[in-house]
């Protein structure tokens, strides 16, 4: 069953209006409430929470960063000029920690027109505003989203590097299996695991696809989220842990099948590359909740 975040209690939406002073961004009492709404929704997309649970996300909310970036979102001057003012120095600092030489701030300037929400062709504004949920503060989220965008630019390098030599590439494909269920069972692993993905916050996607899509070492994702290598391995492992836990659910509760077929169904997209691309999945994922909320 998903959530259902418009049913969040009047009472509790008051309190994290006065908590974050939104009306300091001359935010509404509806405005906010769409977007806390929205925070909510996001993150208990796969399923009712208990009491505890949505009580213990929603007081864990960062408000006042929640009601500025919703002002920003909206398009009020006041707020967007309070924005730069407070963020741009600590985004120019990460980016100089991800690239010392400077080329990293140009991707810190090119995201204000994303946060915006420009557009060439004139269309309605989108800003990338709309992705911050409140479970992170405002000045993490974004460093999530100027290293992603390092990463992006460095796999997009890497694509100019000459491919190795791919003879014999087929030669220890798995060959098919005659099974029938195969295609079906293949899809619901694929379906699982991006619902699990989508529910990842964004420094773990962002360790994630830099460790199996873009093929960084632990050292160089480390030097991106500024931890230490060690760090960013249990951090991995606990991502991985989770990513199986929510996939044996799913197939369990909402596909319905038995340990057995659940068993057979890993072991399909496991056998079967072209079934399960991770790089697909990952990026079908920033597509649809693109830049979530990081730690």
């Amino acid at each position: 069953m998903t959530y259902l975040a418009s049913s969040l209690a009047p009472a509790i939406i008051e309190n994290l209006f006065r908590k974050a002073d939104a009306e300091r961004w001359a935010v509404s009492h509806d405005e906010f409430a769409a977007v806390v709404n929205a925070s909510v929704g996001h993150a208990f997309a796969a399923g009712e929470p208990s009491r505890r649970d949505l009580d213990r996300y929603v007081h864990g909310l960062h408000a006042a960063d929640l009601a500025l970036a919703c002002a920003c979102a909206l398009g009020r001057e006041t707020a967007w000029d309070h924005f730069v003012r407070e963020h741009r120095p600590a985004l120019y600092r990460a980016a100089d920690a991800l690239d010392p030489t400077g080329g990293a701030r140009e991707l810190a300037d090119s995201l204000y027109a994303d946060l915006f929400g420009m557009s060439n062709s004139g269309a309605d504004r989108r800003p990338l505003f709309r992705y911050f949920h409140g479970r992170s503060s405002l000045a993490t989220w974004l460093r999530a989203v100027l290293a992603q965008r390092h990463v992006d630019a460095l796999r997009s390098r890497r694509r100019l590097e000459p491919l190795p030599d791919d003879d014999g590439a087929d030669a220890g494909a798995a060959p098919p299996s005659g099974d029938p269920d195969r295609p079906r069972l293949i899809r619901l692993v694929v379906d699982a695991l991006q619902l699990a993905i989508d529910q990842l916050i964004a420094r773990d996607r962002l360790r994630l696809r830099s460790y199996y899509v873009t093929q960084l070492t632990l050292a160089q994702i480390g030097r991106i989220t500024g931890e230490h290598e060690a760090t960013v391995s249990r951090h991995l492992s606990r991502t991985r842990r989770t990513l199986r836990d929510v996939v044996e659910r799913h197939l369990r509760e909402r596909a319905q099948l038995t340990d057995a077929e659940i068993g057979r169904a890993v072991e399909f997209a496991l056998e079967d590359p072209g079934g399960l691309d991770l790089q697909q999945v990952i990026d079908t994922s920033a597509k649809r909740a693109e830049w979530s909320d990081s730690e």
